[in-house]
């Protein structure tokens, strides 16, 4: 391996239908390796696997061959090699794709794909054995659409092994694409665990794209330049040490604080952060800024990987509609509440007589009145809100009904019903996730390279009895006078995530000396109870000294998550938003310091 050898990747997009012009941004910066493409979010695969069904020709994201395409005569001159997993479950189809808009400008690669993913073919033997959700321990429902293993940056790694120029994976782990390389040009083995686990955790620094450079950041005012975002590029060494930083002459910021809050967010427990190729420890991770717009990143633990991969499927559960109609004038809030009782009490009235069942759920909810908030919302008087109705049933003939009868309330109820958004509501099915675990050994891993396939062995010789962290034990400061209080967002930075029906919130101390206060306060009952509108489960901690940080996960939090919520937030993407206004008491000494900064 060469000394001192060096290798740069930029990661162009964090889920499909990100922007348009980061590709572009990463390969004129003319300083890349790797470009490389996340576009699989949880709920992706059954539209994909929907888009399949209509047409056999798609199934993939199709973002990937608009954005590269028009910059294929470019990667070539630089020798960029490209890794994203956008083939969907059709990868073989997003390659055709490809290949034709190479051959449109004469140019010629290497394209290999990664199959084994999609595991729908087992449909059948897994309903036979009643696999379990495991959240929840449930039977899988008959009526799955998609269902597709997270594998790891194994295959991707034999796929440059093999010369690809291009690889397209079908449902991987979002890091795995930066890993897969990794492991490629540094020669790391399998049991490398700790390189493995720094890897990973490259990947996951900039797998959601822009969001590391400033995206999403609590102290959003100090971003510049958010039309021209910079998107991350990273630099690692053989050790897995690495810098972030983005290309010049663009905006955003990449400082500590934008890179520990893309370090805490959507994982769980940080000791213990479970993926196909390793188990990582991410406690002991520092994040030092070393110059204007870079920081680096080491400190990463590696353990031997689990025998089992996480499988995600999604299933049909009936159908939903969503109204939002602008209501105004004087008692706007009050209007809107009853006239969304009375839509829905006449409709039910409707349903009953014709013989169908009730909704099989409903919610309403009034946005301008900071409804997301629930008990912590603030008293307001505006004249102007948006009335959100969204409904579930088995049958799409009942909620056809619904978005009829919505629009009654223009003309026969109360006044300053100003027009329904988007017109009449649409009727759509309603996908539900459902995940488990299958051993690495029943899955069986290929590649296919020149026409030539290429079985994947995966080593399930593992030694891992994992262990989960234990959770912050919150001490009390007795000793200590807490006479005045701020609120977080003074003491901290904080993003929050979502995996399935669980949301994670990350809190960084902007100081070190802040966190025992943060800590004292910030306990698993305390953040419970101040979500408790949306907490329907348990609410773990954990703390990661080496950023001064605590990671919560507020279980079963998002009204079963993704496309299947009703909440407004389905996602939890501003829980920690949320969380930033709750008062936390410090010493005189502190809050003089802060009152004084402004």
């Amino acid at each position: 391996m060469e000394k001192n050898k060096k290798i740069k990747i930029g990661c162009a997009s964090a889920f499909w239908g990100d922007t348009n012009d980061a590709a572009a941004q990463l390969v004129n910066s003319n300083e890349l390796n790797y470009l490389v493409f996340d576009y699989l979010a949880e709920v992706t695969m059954s539209i994909l696997a929907a888009s399949q069904m209509k047409n056999p020709n798609l199934g993939y994201a199709n973002d990937f061959i608009s954005q590269t395409g028009p910059l294929l005569s470019e990667i070539k001159a630089q020798g960029i090699k490209v890794i994203s997993n956008a083939g969907g479950i059709n990868p073989i189809a997003c390659r055709e794709a490809l290949i034709k808009e190479a051959d449109k400008q004469g140019l010629n690669f290497k394209i290999a794909i990664v199959e084994g993913d999609n595991l729908f073919h087992q449909r059948d033997d897994f309903l036979k054995k009643r696999v379990q959700d495991i959240d929840i321990n449930s039977d899988m429902p008959e009526s799955v659409t998609s269902i597709n293993a997270y594998l790891g940056a194994e295959p991707i790694r034999r796929a440059l092994d093999e010369g690809a120029d291009i690889i397209i994976t079908g449902r991987c782990v979002d890091s795995a694409v930066t890993l897969g390389p990794l492991m490629y040009e540094f020669g790391w083995k399998s049991t490398d665990y700790d390189l493995l686990a720094a890897g990973s955790l490259a990947g996951h620094i900039i797998e959601c794209g822009a969001q590391c450079n400033g995206g999403n950041f609590t102290d959003w005012h100090l971003v510049k330049d958010f039309d021209n975002i910079g998107f991350p590029i990273i630099e690692v060494v053989s050790n897995g040490d690495f810098i972030v930083s983005k290309p010049k002459n663009t905006g955003g910021l990449i400082s500590f604080g934008t890179v520990a809050e893309q370090f805490l967010y959507e994982i769980g427990d940080p000791g213990s952060y479970i993926l196909p190729d390793v188990v990582c420890d991410f406690r002991d991770v520092t994040i030092k800024e070393i110059e204007k717009d870079k920081v680096f990143i080491s400190g990463a633990i590696g353990k031997p990987p689990t025998e089992t991969y996480k499988v995600s499927a999604t299933y049909l559960s009936g159908y939903r509609t969503q109204a939002s109609v602008v209501i105004g004038g004087i008692n706007a809030i009050q209007k809107a509440k009853i006239t969304a009782d009375a839509i829905l009490k006449k409709v039910s009235r409707m349903l009953k007589d014709s013989g169908m069942q009730d909704f099989t759920d409903k919610k309403v909810s009034i946005i301008g009145t900071e409804a997301m908030y629930g008990n912590n919302s603030q008293e307001l008087n505006t004249r102007e809100v948006l009335l959100r109705i969204i409904a579930t049933h088995p049958q799409k003939e009942a909620l056809v009904l619904l978005s009829r009868e919505i629009a009654q309330g223009s003309t026969g109820m109360t006044p300053g019903f100003i027009n329904i958004l988007g017109a009449r509501p649409s009727v759509s099915p309603s996908i539900k996730l459902f995940s488990f675990l299958v051993p690495k050994k029943d899955v069986n891993i290929s590649i296919e390279i020149d026409n030539n396939n290429m079985e994947i062995i995966i080593d399930n010789n593992y030694d891992n009895h994992l262990q989960l962290t234990k959770e912050v034990v919150h001490s009390s400061l007795d000793n200590i006078s807490l006479t005045n209080e701020v609120p977080l967002y003074k003491l901290a930075f904080a993003r929050s995530g979502d995996k399935g029906d669980h949301s994670n919130i990350g809190v960084i101390s902007r100081k070190p000396e802040y966190f025992s206060f943060i800590k004292n306060h910030l306990t698993r009952q305390v953040v419970k109870k101040y979500f408790s509108h949306v907490a329907k489960g348990d609410v773990h901690c954990w703390e990661v000294p080496g950023i001064c940080g605590l990671n919560f996960l507020l279980k079963h939090s998002l009204g079963g998550g993704g496309m299947a919520s009703l909440n407004i937030d389905s996602q939890g993407k501003a829980y920690a938003q949320q969380l930033l206004d709750i008062k936390v008491p410090v010493p005189t000494e502190i809050y003089n310091e802060l009152l004084n900064r402004g």
